[in-house]
């Protein structure tokens, strides 16, 4: 199965911004459906039903406090020229707690053999492109400045990704909370 840990978007101050933006910035990309906004901790790819269940083991291992993330800014991966998705990053603050936690999740499922092949950058994906479109920089730019609020940040999921025409389907595989 294809699987992924993630911190879920949750709350629904943040996901009503995101699909206000997501409609008003009027661009030709696939937006990404409230229901499946997420940070990726790490992508696990295709993993049998053995490994799953050593990777619950090692998640479940896992101790981290709550924290706060501030959703602001925007952004395009790769560039601007090129563009294959627009995100939405984090304030320093819960970005380096994202970070931290990502590192932590790294680390626990490094006996399995997973390794993370680029640096964790914090990021909620809200377009993904796939054909070239016009020169968005403007279209961006207009937005760069929104404040899409505060999450705290008390779980992370071990979550299954089945692809389909209609865009993934993701569900739960186990929740891990936080020590307090």
């Amino acid at each position: 199965m294809r699987a992924f840990v993630a911190i879920e978007i949750s709350s629904d101050k943040i996901i009503n911004l995101i699909s206000k933006f997501q409609s008003e910035i009027n661009i030709n990309a696939k937006p990404v459906e409230s229901h499946n906004l997420h940070f990726t901790l790490q992508f696990l790819g295709e993993i049998s039903q053995e490994t799953v269940e050593k990777v619950m083991a090692l998640l479940n291992t896992v101790k981290f406090s709550k924290f706060n993330v501030n959703f602001k800014s925007i952004g395009i991966f790769p560039n601007v020229k090129s563009p294959r998705v627009i995100w939405i990053g984090t304030d320093e603050n819960g970005g380096n707690s994202l970070v931290e936690l990502a590192k932590k999740v790294e680390n626990v499922l490094d006996p399995l053999g997973f390794s993370v092949d680029k640096p964790f950058k914090p990021h909620i994906t809200v377009f993904r492109i796939k054909n070239k479109i016009e020169d968005i920089n403007k279209k961006v730019d207009k937005f760069k400045s929104i404040d899409f609020g505060t999450q705290e940040i008390t779980c992370f999921k071990l979550k299954q990704s089945v692809l389909s025409s209609k865009g993934p389907i993701y569900s739960d595989l186990m929740e891990i909370k936080t020590e307090s």
